[in-house]
């Protein structure tokens, strides 16, 4: 009986191995350092993610990790989007960072902040999905009155499959 016992446990253990292996993480996550921690309104990181299945919902998001030291509770950013066949969409947008009351809305440890700030409202108000199969550009500008933007560190896209 107890040798059944390992023989069920090893079996067991192999299979659930097998399928953790197969199963596979949908997630397109990049990011961009800052040299010296300053985002000058020249430098534009570029993304590009290769969407093949065109039935899924996909949720996007900007990343931004900053010192406690960044001057302002927000960040304007514009957005360049071109999708597969060439079509160039831009927006504007304006992202909160902290509150007075609540400080820093992030994650911190010690003094830097990261934020993942979902985009899905300013990409269906301009209409953007990725719907079509194929490799999507992704253009991040600061469009802040300070340049360079002080005490910003990395600054990056995340593209999530949801199911």
């Amino acid at each position: 009986m107890h040798r059944y016992w390992k023989v069920f446990l090893l079996a067991t253990t192999i299979l659930l191995q097998g399928l953790i292996a197969c199963n596979k993480l949908n997630l397109f996550e990049r990011s961009v350092a800052m040299p010296q921690h300053e985002w000058k309104t020249s430098f534009e990181p570029s993304f590009s993610c290769t969407i093949n299945d065109t039935t899924a919902f996909y949720d996007v998001s900007f990343i931004l990790r900053h010192r406690d030291r960044y001057h302002y509770n927000n960040i304007w950013l514009q957005f360049t989007i071109i999708d597969p066949a060439g079509k160039k969409s831009q927006f504007n947008t304006e992202k909160v960072l902290g509150t007075n009351e609540k400080g820093w809305l992030g994650v911190g440890m010690d003094d830097i902040y990261e934020h993942r700030i979902s985009l899905q409202d300013e990409l269906a108000k301009n209409d953007i999905s990725l719907r079509k199969k194929g490799t999507y550009q992704f253009l991040i500008k600061q469009i802040m009155r300070e340049d360079p933007l002080q005490e910003i560190m990395n600054v990056g896209l995340r593209i999530e499959k949801k199911r």
